[in-house]
């Protein structure tokens, strides 16, 4: 099957040599999105105003592969600070919505410089 690079414009620049998402057949593999800007600028401040960053710049990917959250089966999300969970999942609900949700695996990791980054994979098929 062959395979697709999507590079999203309305997103944050990838951080290295690699796609913001990869459509392959009926799925769409969106790399990690961290709190910055389109022009790459970083937010800081807090947890929720990092991951609104990082929700925005995941959902912007999604639209320039022709898709959107609603239809992600997969989560990913890393976190810097496990005790931000709580609020990650208040936050989650903003832009994970309705009944069929998407599996999802938090884990803390040591990340440098922010706080949280996403990845998923969506599913575009029936």
């Amino acid at each position: 099957m062959p395979k697709r690079a999507i590079i999203a414009g309305q997103a944050a620049p990838a951080g290295g040599p690699y796609s913001h998402a990869v459509v392959a057949g009926d799925f769409v593999y969106l790399a990690g999105a961290v709190p910055a800007l389109p022009d790459g600028t970083r937010v800081t401040g807090t947890f929720a105003e990092q991951a609104h960053a990082a929700f925005r710049n995941l959902a912007a990917t999604a639209e320039a592969a022709g898709a959107t959250l609603d239809q992600a089966v997969r989560l990913g999300v890393y976190l810097r600070d496990f005790n931000d969970f709580a609020e990650l999942n208040e936050i989650y609900q903003h832009y994970i919505k309705g009944d069929n949700l998407p599996v999802r695996t938090t884990l803390p990791v040591a990340l440098v410089g922010f706080d949280i980054e996403i990845d998923a994979v969506l599913y575009t098929g029936e």
